[in-house]
């Protein structure tokens, strides 16, 4: 096999430095699109939904699950949740105390398999839009700026939220479910299915918003801004009621901790609430003018 080299065509080399030299230039324009998880983004203030469907799910197969255990993987693809959750220890062990034995694959399975109609049920239940939703959406069209979603819902869970969501007036112009790829966060696979689906390139123009490190890990693996969401999701788990009458004091400082835990993930920013990212989104744009990319 004859292999190009510059003796062959000394001209198409030196149009071929160029054109490498041209992809590499830095994107100094616009955010293009932004990328928005659900539960815990959008919808469902504390991310409650997808906590009482696990802990009705584990409660089925006569083994009690915390909040923290099941908050600790929040934003994976669902089944991939499960599993993780039979590898700890606290899990593992009351497990054994009740069937004699470690948790296997077919027991994630048949938990799974519960988890799936529960969810059906329950998503629906948890589905009002969380405060700054359609402010920022009425931001973003105005900038011309796409608007896409990624989320561990599969796809006929997300499908009953979807509808939901858009009876509030919020309609994203993709979504992009774990179950559409061949894996789920962290991998960056439901990132580039939006980008592909938007028309968006390059990924330095897109900004990736969500309320767990998982998605932090997905954007940044995409190569995308990521902003983390400290008060209205996953990180604190309290519905929106129970996050405001909390002591400002108290508040400021669990907050705090979530905004660590999301910059030791790489996030360039964080935010209370979808309601504080617009101005974040003009500091990305000057940010990106100067040729800084995420």
């Amino acid at each position: 096999m004859h292999t190009f080299s510059e003796q062959d065509n000394p001209e198409r080399s030196e149009e071929l430095r160029l054109e490498v030299g041209t992809r590499r230039r830095d994107y100094s324009g616009p955010v293009r699109a932004v990328i928005l998880d659900w539960a815990g983004t959008t919808v469902d203030y504390g991310c409650i939904g997808p906590t009482e469907v696990f802990r009705r799910a584990f409660a089925g197969f006569s083994v009690s699950v915390g909040d923290e255990e099941i908050r600790a993987f929040m934003g994976l693809k669902k089944i991939d949740h499960v599993r993780a959750m039979t590898h700890m220890e606290t899990v593992s062990a009351r497990w054994r105390q009740v069937h004699g034995r470690d948790p296997n694959e077919q027991d994630v399975r048949n938990i799974y398999a519960r988890i799936e109609p529960l969810m059906l049920d329950v998503v629906t239940d948890h589905a009002e839009l969380i405060p700054g939703v359609r402010n920022l959406v009425a931001v973003l069209r105005a900038k011309d700026i796409r608007i896409g979603s990624t989320t561990g819902y599969t796809r006929s869970m997300v499908e009953r939220l979807m509808a939901s969501a858009a009876d509030q007036g919020y309609k994203p112009d993709t979504v992009v479910c774990s179950t559409d790829v061949p894996a789920g966060r962290p991998y960056p696979w439901m990132s580039y299915v939006n980008a592909m689906t938007l028309n968006v390139f390059p990924m330095a123009a897109m900004i990736k918003i969500g309320d767990t490190v998982a998605d932090i890990e997905e954007g940044l693996n995409a190569g995308m801004w990521t902003i983390g969401l400290t008060m209205s999701g996953n990180e604190l788990g309290l519905s929106r009621r129970e996050a405001e009458s909390l002591d400002p004091e108290e508040l400021n400082s669990r907050l705090d901790v979530i905004a660590q835990r999301f910059r030791r993930a790489g996030a360039h920013y964080t935010a209370r609430g979808v309601w504080q990212v617009p101005p974040l989104i003009e500091e990305i744009e000057l940010r990106l003018s100067r040729g800084v990319r995420p």
